[in-house]
């Protein structure tokens, strides 16, 4: 696989994770999974107290680990292809993440955290299929 096009599948893909991120969880779901907090405090960080630089790592470890995957591993070229892997493997990164977080930690109840399994699936999908897409364009 083309380097260049692998580092900007990587890119896209990081790109398409933070905006949809963003619109998920710092918007539409903002309150429900505030709501949802489990008994620690101060956990959740204003907006304004955000550390950028490593929300800006995060993501494009995302669309980097996307892009490796298909592109060196398992050979997908396409939106759907790419849609299909990004749900399984969002939805098993974050039920891992999650469901030790809740056996370990007081951040989340059991509600906020089936949310966050279903956010982070939908979102890894989208994020999956845009790296699948970036990676077929102009594929021999």
């Amino acid at each position: 696989m083309n380097t260049n096009r692998m580092l900007t599948a990587g890119l896209v893909g990081a790109i398409a994770a933070f905006i949809l991120g963003f619109l998920t969880w710092g918007l539409a779901l903002a309150g429900v999974m505030e709501s949802n907090l489990g008994s620690a405090t101060g956990v959740m960080k204003d907006q304004a107290d955000f550390m950028w630089i490593p929300m800006i790592l995060g993501h494009l470890s995302w669309g980097f680990f996307f892009a490796y995957v298909y592109g060196q591993w398992a050979n997908i070229k396409t939106f759907v292809t790419g849609a299909k892997a990004g749900a399984v493997l969002g939805f098993l990164i974050g039920f891992t993440y999650d469901m030790i977080g809740l056996g370990s930690t007081n951040v989340m109840n059991t509600i906020g955290t089936i949310i966050d399994v279903v956010a982070m699936t939908i979102i890894s999908a989208i994020v999956g299929g845009v790296v699948g897409w970036m990676l077929g364009r102009g594929a021999d």
